[in-house]
């Protein structure tokens, strides 16, 4: 099960979730386990969420079909969660799978050729239904629910995209957007803050478009308010940045996850890399209010993680997607019966699909800290984390 307890003593503290369903099946499903009873959850927040990942350009003709509404299961009670299991369904409009035809070879890029050779069978359909990045639909839901617990604390989790198809956004762009960041982000067709790259966004997109063929590229995961201290040193399977990173990577197409600096980071000398320590009142200031002890970092290249813990200073992560498999110009293979050398087979696939996938960044990272943000303040009710929460705060006042 996704986001289990990472070690025996920590019982059931954290949060524990888990999605079924298949891409042209009638439903996606999904349980969230470990929400304290009290949090006020908004459905309608979690299908913005959910329109946000089916926007973007480039997309391919599903989103038009599909229509995501979040369906309450059990978990909630007027409105309050109970403490309970939160279970939630997504309805497919597209639920086709048993009139689709048997693909007879294997598409490159894809999970196809190495499930078949999992099973042991020669059927596609067994794997790509379940491989398909549909399934990040139901993730995207359960993560909002993850993030108006954190919300809920202060802490905001932002996505944006730096490139697509080689077309880099200015570096700075988070920083130089500021206050209008989710403004500027929601007039965007690409999920993006700098204005002035929208167009070299498009051109790319439309570019491929015409060659038939698709893009990759990069977003930015920005994490504000988050208190120092969630995740752990004792076990390595406590470390926050692994299980950052393995999150982020369980998105089908990541490629790759670097914080702060990252591999930048290896080219350095220590004295370039590492954060100096100063009083609070020192430091650069911040896009939110520290609300955690005195002391700070004068700089953030470790981009809020040390340790295996959150420092406090915003977290900051990159994440590199591979461009979509499925080309309309279609890739190599070979046919399962004959041997013969094919086009793999293709229906209908997005162009680029960067800014979708940094929605399900923010929903899976959302999973990840909202679940270590409960093991350091366990509570069955709201009110007890938010009493163990003030209390911590009082605790390190001093630090």
């Amino acid at each position: 099960m996704h986001g289990a307890p990472r070690s025996e003593t920590k019982g059931l503290k954290g949060l524990r979730y888990t999605t079924a369903g298949e891409s042209h099946g009638p439903r996606l499903v999904g349980i969230l386990e470990g929400l304290p009873a009290g949090l006020e959850l908004s459905l309608e927040r979690i299908d913005a969420e959910l329109a946000r990942r089916q926007g973007g350009y480039g997309r391919s003709a599903r989103q038009t079909i599909e229509r995501d509404r979040v369906e309450v299961l059990g978990g909630i009670r007027a409105g309050l969660t109970l403490g309970a299991p939160l279970a939630l369904s997504l309805a497919n409009r597209d639920a086709s799978i048993e009139s689709l035809p048997v693909p007879g070879n294997a598409r490159p890029g894809h999970a196809d050729l190495a499930g078949c050779q999992k099973l042991g069978q020669r059927d596609p359909r067994a794997v790509l239904e379940r491989a398909s990045a549909r399934e990040t639909a139901m993730r995207v839901a359960l993560g909002s629910a993850a993030r108006q617990l954190l919300e809920a604390f202060g802490v905001e989790i932002f996505a944006h995209v730096v490139e697509l198809g080689g077309v880099r956004a200015r570096a700075d762009a988070f920083d130089a957007a500021g206050a209008r960041r989710g403004e500027l982000r929601g007039l965007s067709a690409f999920q993006c803050v700098d204005p002035d790259a929208e167009a070299g966004f498009r051109a790319a997109v439309d570019r491929a478009m015409e060659e038939r063929d698709s893009l990759g590229g990069v977003f930015e995961l920005q994490v504000l308010g988050l208190p120092p201290g969630l995740g752990g040193y004792a076990n390595p399977s406590e470390r926050l940045t692994a299980r950052l990173g393995g999150a982020l990577l369980s998105i089908p197409a990541m490629k790759g996850v670097e914080f702060g600096l990252g591999f930048e980071a290896a080219r350095r000398p220590g004295s370039a890399v590492h954060d100096p320590i100063v009083l609070a009142d020192k430091a650069p200031p911040l896009p939110h209010p520290w609300r955690y002890g005195r002391l700070r970092r004068a700089s953030n290249r470790a981009g809020g993680l040390e340790g295996g813990m959150s420092t406090g200073e915003p977290l900051v992560a990159r994440v590199a997607m591979k461009p979509i498999p499925t080309l309309r110009r279609g890739v190599e293979s070979v046919d399962f019966a004959s041997g013969d050398a094919v086009r793999a087979t293709y229906q209908r696939s997005d162009v680029t699909s960067v800014p979708a996938a940094s929605v399900v960044g923010e929903a899976v990272a959302a999973l990840e800290l909202a679940g270590a943000f409960l093991e350091k303040f366990a509570g069955d009710h709201l009110a007890h984390t938010r009493a163990a929460f003030a209390a911590w705060c009082a605790e390190v006042e001093g630090l």
